[in-house]
């Protein structure tokens, strides 16, 4: 049976955070577990996805924080900001990232994570670029290739974890 697939836009009301709370939370311990000692993912969310540090992020008006639902139910997220060291190739250009792109592992649907992307990539068509900046091993990677996005071969690091990553490029076709 398929699932009742719904995306949109969260926002800082208690329901809207709890929901990025437990998303942020259960999708970095699952993405960086097997990667980071304990301590590190501990750290990482405390900084990144702790209920104050997500306040301050979801009322950025940098950022845009978006959640695929399945039968009603958070099956992941991501966000959308203009925060970020730009790639080189993309500098001059009025870009946008898509930046904490993760879906829950319990949600293996593909049209879930489609779902999610078509409304990143819907909320990003008016920047003469869309850049990606994710861990080397992030098993996204593939999809986000087969959906225009080009690897870049100049080095690149995450902002806050010690892994090596990936930038990816998409440029907007006018």
């Amino acid at each position: 049976m398929n699932s009742v697939i719904i995306t949109k836009f969260t926002i800082a009301t208690q329901q809207g955070m709890d929901t990025l709370l437990y998303l942020t939370q259960t999708i970095a311990r699952e993405k960086f577990s097997s990667l980071l000692l304990p301590e590190q993912v501990e750290n990482y969310l405390s900084e990144n996805f702790s209920e104050k540090a997500l306040m301050v992020e979801v009322n950025s008006m940098s950022n845009q924080w978006l959640v695929v639902y399945a039968n009603d139910k958070p099956a992941g997220f991501a966000r959308i900001t203009s925060k970020g060291e730009k790639p080189k190739a993309i500098v001059q250009n009025r870009v946008i990232r898509i930046a904490d792109f993760g879906i829950l592992t319990a949600y293996t649907e593909p049209a879930i994570c489609q779902s999610l992307f078509d409304k990143c990539l819907s909320v990003c068509k008016s920047y003469q670029a869309t850049w990606i900046n994710e861990y080397a091993e992030n098993p996204f990677i593939s999809f986000f290739e087969s959906q225009g996005f080009i690897k870049q071969n100049e080095e690149y690091r995450l902002d806050e974890l010690p892994l090596p990553s990936v930038c990816l490029i998409k440029q907007s076709g006018y």
